[in-house]
């Protein structure tokens, strides 16, 4: 087997402290595809090694990635190419295993896991994994992947033994302070979006908390099925209501 999202929003301006304008202003090459810069007078994004001209400080924002730039609007520079060269060098290798909420995809980086998506069929959780990591390069399954994705699956049906896996956690500074606000949720319990958004000091952002929880990259091990609306019923979830009912069955022992 192989192998192979809503994507987000929320770039943020850049500051003097940010360690990523820092890697800009030193055209780091260790940093390309990790972050990706726009430049809002010219229309274009780079990616940090980028040898143009820098821009001010006061016009850059930061994108996760080359795709989340190109949905804000800007085109990729013509000198750096970062929609050809976008983690050209990172490979992803991914396993698709079954559980009682139907197939389970989990891929890894060598930095660690980056996706455990949920689904009807490994052929929409490739297309699904490939539309969230579109530069990077897809291979096939190996020994620890599988072994991997069988230990994410036992979990999925017996929550008490818990994941503490190395993670390549891909999203912007808002959706990380969301997921790791997930994480921090006691399993078996649940907490609203308005909470959520309270807890991470945006209280006015409780639709933006939902959409971070929409392009959450990795099921189950950043619990946003526990996120529910106010009133405690049941919304929206990336990989279906039926799947966030019975994972919330499961880690309440009924």
């Amino acid at each position: 087997m192989m192998t192979s999202a809503e994507p987000m929003q929320q770039s943020q301006p850049a500051s003097n402290a940010d360690p990523r304008w820092t890697a800009i202003a030193t055209r780091d090459k260790r940093s390309d595809g990790e972050f990706f810069y726009s430049v809002k007078t010219t229309g274009v994004y780079c990616g940090p090694s980028c040898p143009a001209r820098p821009a001010r400080r006061e016009n850059v924002e930061f994108h996760a990635t080359a795709e989340e730039a190109a949905r804000a609007g800007f085109r990729p520079c013509k000198r750096c190419r970062p929609d050809r060269n976008s983690r050209a060098d990172a490979a992803l290798r991914a396993a698709i295993v079954q559980s009682s909420l139907g197939y389970v995809l989990v891929a890894r980086s060598a930095k660690g896991v980056c996706a455990i998506l949920l689904g009807d069929s490994p052929a929409l959780l490739e297309r699904d994994l490939r539309l969230r990591f579109a530069h990077v390069r897809l291979l096939g399954s190996d020994a620890d992947t599988e072994s991997l994705a069988a230990h994410v699956a036992r979990v999925i049906e017996n929550p008490r033994l818990g994941l503490d896996l190395p993670l390549d956690v891909r999203g912007t500074a808002f959706q990380q302070r969301v997921w790791r606000a997930l994480r921090a949720t006691r399993a078996g319990s649940t907490v609203s979006y308005a909470e959520i958004a309270r807890r991470i000091g945006a209280p006015r952002s409780v639709r933006a908390v939902a959409q971070a929880c929409a392009a959450n990259p990795l099921a189950v091990l950043i619990p946003c099925h526990r996120a529910v609306r106010h009133d405690g019923a049941l919304s929206g979830y990336r990989w279906g209501i039926e799947r966030k009912r019975a994972l919330l069955t499961l880690e309440s022992g009924r």
